[in-house]
């Protein structure tokens, strides 16, 4: 059963037809108010920005979608959810709304190297970005230290089994060892177990978590982007993350020119949910700072 506060999430957003799929989407748009789009992570949803969402919208124009194969959005069997897909995705929703200004983007995990792949397409025209801020993710492949339960989704044809028989406590086990000391609620763990469950999401998991080999395959042209660009770049990092912490943000340091990184102790690989206010102080001090 979804909280009161997932049902009023799912009320204030629709679901629309993108690329001939069925895509849930939520905005909050004003006029003369900059875009922001917001790129969640895996295996989650765009619910993942419910706590950062009204403080958002007081100052940006945003845009959320639940990428293919996640949440409240359309989740095909065997499909190939490629990173350049997803990408397409997010033009997709803004092309939607005739957003034709240059956007901002906020992304976490999964959404980092959707927005590596934007970062690619900006300098090649394809894209238009005023700047980007990352949360927890495997910016860097050689940094990326996934759970058991991802090596063992990403192994091809027993990853369908272990997705199929995936239960609720080993998705609150596994969410749990990978937060800082504000664990997650028991209610907002159950929520997003119902969203990866929606449209037989175990369906779209294995397939979905091919973003680790993309990563490897595809490093030069998204760790390129990343360290090449001259769109304004900004790390928040929950350091106690045993997946992309600490050790993200060290490397991050050492190959970015210029780094921006704000390290946020005890808290861990979602920073959106374990520690808002500090995510929103981060993100409104660097936008601040490019006074765009």
């Amino acid at each position: 059963m979804p909280s009161e506060q997932l049902t009023a999430w799912e009320q204030g957003g629709s679901t629309i037809r993108l690329l001939g799929r069925r895509i849930f989407t939520r905005t909050a748009i004003v006029g003369d108010r900059k875009p922001l789009l917001l790129i969640h992570g895996y295996p989650t949803s765009s619910y993942d920005w419910h706590a950062l969402w009204a403080p958002l919208a007081e100052r940006y124009s945003l845009y959320a979608l639940d990428m293919l194969g996640f949440g409240l959005s359309e989740k095909p069997r065997g499909a190939h959810y490629t990173i350049e897909l997803q990408a397409d995705y997010c033009q997709a929703l803004l092309a939607e709304h005739e957003c034709g200004a240059a956007v901002h983007v906020l992304a976490h995990d999964y959404g980092d190297t959707v927005a590596q792949e934007l970062l690619a397409r900006d300098r090649e025209g394809r894209a238009r970005l005023r700047s980007v801020a990352f949360l927890n993710g495997g910016l860097f492949p050689e940094t990326h230290r996934p759970r058991p339960i991802q090596r063992l989704l990403a192994i091809p044809m027993l990853g369908q089994f272990i997705a199929h028989g995936t239960t609720v406590s080993r998705f609150e086990s596994t969410m749990r060892s990978i937060s800082g000391r504000n664990q997650p609620s028991r209610e907002l763990l159950r929520d997003q177990w119902d969203l990866i469950q929606r449209n037989e999401g175990y369906v779209a998991l294995a397939g979905l978590i091919t973003y680790m080999k993309q990563r490897r395959v595809n490093r030069k042209r998204w760790v390129g982007a990343l360290v090449d660009s001259n769109v304004p770049r900004k790390l928040i990092c929950g350091a106690m993350d045993p997946v992309s912490g600490a050790h993200l943000a060290d490397r991050y340091r050492e190959l970015v020119p210029n780094p921006d990184v704000t390290y946020l102790d005890n808290v861990g690989h979602y920073p959106q949910l374990e520690a808002p206010d500090l995510v929103l102080e981060a993100y409104f001090r660097f936008r601040d700072s490019q006074q765009a």
